[in-house]
């Protein structure tokens, strides 16, 4: 019914309406409600259940039939009503669409006669498929029936060709083991007869193939190759162990086989024992017959790495060590002793440690033999597994045994040991301290016994260990042991502390340097543990760096020269600086005796230390050239323009006291505290270069300067000459002249002395000449001219001073001093009137400055002028 239908008529649309339930219901005179389900009660009627109101589509909507209250003739009365109620509607539906009915009705009547033209051309289509189905099923049956039967005849003719093929190498191979079994000999020159080896070799690889052959003949399925010459495509395989003509010769192959295999690995085990290639080559052949071959490289990998693990183990067990040792201390008696026996020790009494000690170096040195004895097999295997190819097919033997390992035979092996070694030194050194001890404390003898080894197999294998290269395989086998060399170069570092702690004491780098030499000198044979304690030398040499840094005393006593001594701060940062430079020196003759690669990681820090050593002393000799240079440049405040008769002749001058005051406190006093060899002939040289080349600058600038004057400049220069001589060749404070040095090591500054003092008489006109000037620097010539002449000087015409101006030369280069003197001539030159000179000045000055021009221009000109240039600069 439709969603606007009457109330009355809703109970009958609801989708679960029963009609036998709702005249239960109104039998029963109970409400009905169709959308909950009905209990049937004990007569068999149905109940229905109460329930809550549903909702219907407009709103909610009470279901529940109220029927069962009413009579049953009024229900029916109802009922009838609502039948012709819904009878005129329905007319009146049909009445009103009526003429869309008939359409449809039309429109189905069409429909039919098109489904009636399909069905009969189904039924066509139908009648075909089975007039083909009858054409196809019958051929395809018999045809099925050849391909069953042509399938039985190839498989019978497989096995019959496998069966004859079967057949006729079982009688090659009786034929070939009748040659094996035969062994045929030769009598040798002492009447012994010798089995021909290569022979019976060459028969039992010729039986292992025919045996292969065999095998795969009349093997199972599932047992056969893949890649089996006999196996046919399409075809399945048979079994040939039912067939009668097979069968009576399996026993005979299966033991054919076994006498075979023990034949080969016999072979293997005497050509590894003998390193014979060719008797190993034959057997890896007959293994490969077999198909066995990377079985039995796995197999003899196994054997060999797990030889060298138990001696490796035994080597290192100290229970074992314990009990070797106390059998050797049983008394020879045969009676038998009733004392009491402790449990196994695993530790050494004082008087039982030599003994375990020797003990222990003796299995590690029959450790050693076996492992090069086993690693010389490995490599022997490699290599013919590497030459041998199979001559039927070409394959590389290396290449089939490899199929089962991850790595070559030789890389196996090695990774094998070094984690035995590791894993059992580990092990029992941490349960053992006797172990640990002995190993650290004389790892350079455990090292020893594997150079012995590397050097052992040196001749069958590849590795190299030299002091400049070194093979990875040898480098994996030195880092399982590094826990002992990690314990031995910490004992090491404790012992380097310990002399750097002496040395900053005692100011004595002697037991240092021992120890430092002792350290490398027990490593210098294995180039990896030198270069680990020269680690460990440098940690310590920066260690004592930094102390000794930190003892150096900076304050102002430490640079005095007042005298009458040195002071204290002096003294110590001598005892500092001749330990740091006696350091540096030993650390220099240990050049030679160690391999490249150690000193150059020692050389930085030897660096260090000389520079360390200069950076303490440098404030010192600092203050040396500042007092000297102080006091010659008091040298202007002497009048040396006065006559020759107001002179008084030998008289020093004041400031040439204090100078050779200064300098005979450096020589006596402070100089011999510091115990530097060969670097105090360089410190007094220094400053003997400074001192000369001081004092011929400002004796060159002095002005005015008369004939008196000059007699007095060489009197000091006499007087310094001397004082510098004595400087010079008693540097240190001694007061014997055997340092072996003069003063003409100064150089150029001692030759500009020596060279000054005839200049001041030489008459102006030969200024110029070289002939005249030899030895002098032009800068020296040029200052005398200008002093001589009405020229203004040139720190007079910039304003400075006469120190200021030799500072000024001392830190520049002579041809820009040349140049500072040039300006000065040349606005002299442009501008003669600014200075009030009479005419004969003039005509003076004119001559002056064409001498000074002629100098500069020979100075110029290397080609014209041969002097050196000024302070020892070119």
């Amino acid at each position: 019914m439709s969603s606007d239908a009457p109330v009355d008529y809703d109970i009958f649309a609801h989708p679960s309406f029963d009609s036998n339930d709702y005249a239960n219901a109104i039998l029963a005179r109970e409400p009905y409600n169709p959308s909950l389900p009905t209990t049937t009660t004990a007569a068999g009627t149905s109940k229905s259940k109460t329930s809550q109101p549903l909702a219907r589509p407009g709103g909610p909507l009470n279901l529940s039939s109220e029927a069962g209250k009413e009579d049953i003739s009024l229900a029916l009365a109802k009922l009838n009503f609502a039948i012709d109620d819904v009878a005129k509607q329905l007319q009146n539906v049909v009445v009103t669409h009526h003429e869309a009915l008939l359409a449809q009705a039309s429109t189905v009547t069409d429909l039919e006669r098109n489904l009636g033209s399909v069905r009969h051309g189904l039924n066509q289509v139908e009648t075909s498929l089975d007039r083909l189905k009858s054409k196809i099923q019958l051929p395809h049956a018999l045809l099925s029936a050849h391909v069953v039967r042509l399938s039985r005849l190839q498989t019978a003719t497989d096995v019959l060709r496998r069966t004859s093929r079967f057949v006729i190498i079982a009688r090659r191979l009786e034929l070939q083991m009748a040659e094996v079994e035969q062994e045929p000999a030769q009598e040798n020159g002492n009447g012994v007869l010798e089995v021909l080896e290569g022979d019976k070799e060459r028969a039992i690889a010729k039986a292992a193939l025919s045996i292969a052959e065999l095998v795969s003949l009349y093997s199972s399925p599932s047992e056969a190759s893949p890649d089996s010459e006999t196996a046919s495509p399409g075809t399945p395989r048979v079994a040939l162990n039912q067939v009668r003509a097979v069968a009576r010769h399996i026993p005979f192959i299966e033991s054919s086989r076994t006498r075979v295999t023990t034949e080969m690995e016999t072979m293997v085990s005497y050509g590894l024992r003998d390193l014979d290639q060719s008797l190993l080559a034959s057997s890896l052949q007959t293994a490969y017959n077999l198909g066995v071959l990377p079985k039995l490289v796995q197999s003899l990998m196994a054997d060999l790495t797990g030889a060298v693990d138990d001696r490796i183990r035994a080597a290192f067990d100290v229970n074992r060590i314990s009990r070797e040792t106390e059998v050797k201390q049983v008394p020879a008696s045969s009676v038998p002793s009733l004392m009491y026996k402790s449990r196994v020790r695993t530790e050494p009494t004082n008087v039982t440690a030599p003994q375990w000690t020797q003990a222990l170096w003796a299995r590690l040195e029959l450790l050693v033999e076996d492992m090069a004895s086993c690693c010389v097999k490995v490599y022997t295997l490699e290599k013919v597994l590497q030459r041998k190819r199979d001559p039927a097919t070409g394959t590389v033997f290396l290449d089939e045994g490899m199929k089962l390992l991850e790595n070559k035979p030789s890389s196996t092996f090695w990774m094998a040991v070094s984690q035995a070694i590791e894993k059992h030194a580990r092990e029992n050194s941490r349960n053992s301290t006797f172990l640990q001890q002995t190993l650290s404390t004389s790892y350079p003898r455990l090292l020893r016994l594997f150079h012995d080894f590397f050097a052992k197999i040196a001749v069958h294998t590849d590795t190299v260990y030299t002091l400049s290269q070194q093979s990875p395989e040898t480098v994996l086998i030195l880092r399982s042991i590094s826990q002992f060399e990690t314990l031995y170069l910490s004992r090491a570092t404790v012992r380097l502390n310990e002399a750097v702690s002496a040395v900053v004491a005692n100011k004595d780098s002697t037991l240092l340097i021992r120890t430092l030499a002792n350290e490398l000198d027990k490593a210098r044979f294995d180039p990896l543990l030198a270069r680990s304690v020269a680690r460990n030398v440098v940690g310590a040499l920066d260690n004592l760096i930094t102390r000794l840094d930190s003892q150096v005393i900076k304050d102002r006593l430490a640079t005095s020269l007042q005298g009458p001594g040195a002071t204290i701060q002096q003294i110590g940062n001598a005892q500092v600086i001749s330990t740091l430079y006696q350091t540096w020196l030993r650390l220099c003759r240990l050049q030679d005796e160690f391999h490249e690669s150690v000193w150059v990681i020692l050389e930085p820090s030897t660096r260090m230390i000389q520079a360390a050593y200069q950076r303490a002393a440098e404030p010192l000799l600092s203050a040396v050239r500042r007092e000297t240079a102080a006091i010659i440049a008091r040298l202007h405040r002497v009048d040396y323009g006065k006559p020759f008769e107001a002179t008084v002749g030998g008289a020093s001058s004041v400031y040439m006291d204090d100078l050779l005051g200064k300098l005979n406190l450096v020589r006596t006093e402070i100089f011999p505290r510091f115990d530097i060899g060969e670097l105090r002939n360089e410190w007094v040289i220094s400053i003997t270069k400074h001192v000369l080349k001081h004092f011929v600058l400002h004796a060159s600038i002095a002005s005015p300067l008369g004939e008196g004057g000059k007699l007095q400049l060489t009197s000091d220069m006499a007087q310094l000459e001397f004082a510098l001589n004595q400087f010079v060749s008693t540097g240190d404070g001694s007061g014997k002249r055997g340092s072996g040095l003069k003063l003409e090591m100064a150089g150029d500054d001692f030759r500009a002395l020596r060279g000054f003092r005839p200049l001041l008489f030489i008459d102006p006109p030969n200024l110029a000449s070289p002939q005249h000037t030899a030895g002098l620097p032009p800068l020296i010539v040029l200052h005398h001219i200008l002093v001589l002449s009405p020229l203004p000087m040139p720190h007079i015409t910039h304003g400075w001073t006469e120190a200021e101006y030799v500072r000024w030369v001392d830190t520049h280069s002579p041809s820009e001093a040349w140049d500072l003197i040039e300006v000065g001539l040349n606005r002299w030159e442009k501008n003669p009137s600014g200075t009030e000179l009479e005419k004969a000045e003039k005509e003076k000055a004119e001559e002056y400055l064409a001498l000074a021009r002629t100098v500069l221009t020979h100075a110029r000109d290397p080609a014209s002028y041969t002097s050196t240039a000024v302070n020892g600069r070119k």
